[in-house]
């Protein structure tokens, strides 16, 4: 397996073309302390886009200004030359790479989930039967989110836990395979017991004091799955 993929093109249109044009323009702070170029610069990005500068509407004025009919053919251009902007993704498969293909993706996706965890900037709305019960909301939480919105603190908390179980699961996945031996304890002793007929059976010896802890297996394998289940199931929120 080959894989090689490029980052996303920025759009690069007649505003950032304006701030490039205007290089020296030094940045300023807004009262949220944000950095950005003057008006003025912005304002040329306007006429270089649509010919004309947006003008500002009145007190108690609504203005409609249709800036789709007003693109110039810079603006255009630039549309064509993004349209032709594609981001470089080269996938090579191997006829090996699909013999345990469950295993091949887990070392792929691994270290993806944690660098999401690492990185992210938001989190989707997470179902609350996934979470347990410490990181559900309260009645009053939830009223105020479906009024206007406002989260509740454990908002971040559930989508962590959520790609904790992820990460959980394909930790295993990736694992040396031996994660069911610590449900084993004691030692084998096993003999053959010789039968009539010439036939053998298979009996455990005197010395034998192996014991498997079926039910703490089980839990462990539910978890597995589940990380698994949630990874399919909020696919499309994997974002940063």
């Amino acid at each position: 397996m080959r894989i090689k993929i490029g980052p996303y093109k920025n759009w690069f249109g007649p505003y950032q073309l304006a701030e490039t044009l205007c290089f020296w323009a030094k940045e300023e702070k807004d009262e949220y302390g944000m950095k950005s170029k003057p008006d003025w610069v912005h304002n040329f990005g306007e006429w270089l886009a649509h010919g004309s500068v947006e003008p500002e509407a009145q007190v108690g004025e609504v203005r409609s200004w249709d800036r789709e009919h007003h693109n110039t053919l810079l603006y255009k251009f630039l549309l064509w030359v993004e349209s032709k902007r594609k981001r470089k993704i080269q996938v090579h498969i191997d006829r090996w790479d699909t013999w345990s293909m469950d295993h091949t993706l887990a070392h792929i996706i691994l270290p993806m989930l944690k660098q999401l965890k690492a990185t992210k900037h938001g989190a989707p709305q997470v179902d609350l039967a996934d979470v347990p019960k410490h990181l559900q909301p309260t009645k009053k939480a939830l009223k105020a989110y479906e009024k206007d919105g406002t989260t509740d603190e454990q908002f971040f908390d559930r989508w962590d836990w959520v790609l904790d179980e992820m990460i959980f699961a394909f930790e295993t996945k990736v694992g040396d395979g031996r994660w069911e031996e610590q449900f084993e304890s004691g030692t084998s002793d096993i003999q053959w017991k010789t039968l009539e007929g010439g036939m053998s059976e298979m009996v455990r010896g005197p010395n034998d004091t192996k014991e498997y802890d079926w039910e703490g297996r089980k839990k462990y394998q539910e978890r597995i799955s589940n990380g698994f289940r949630l990874f399919g199931k909020y696919y499309e929120n994997l974002w940063d």
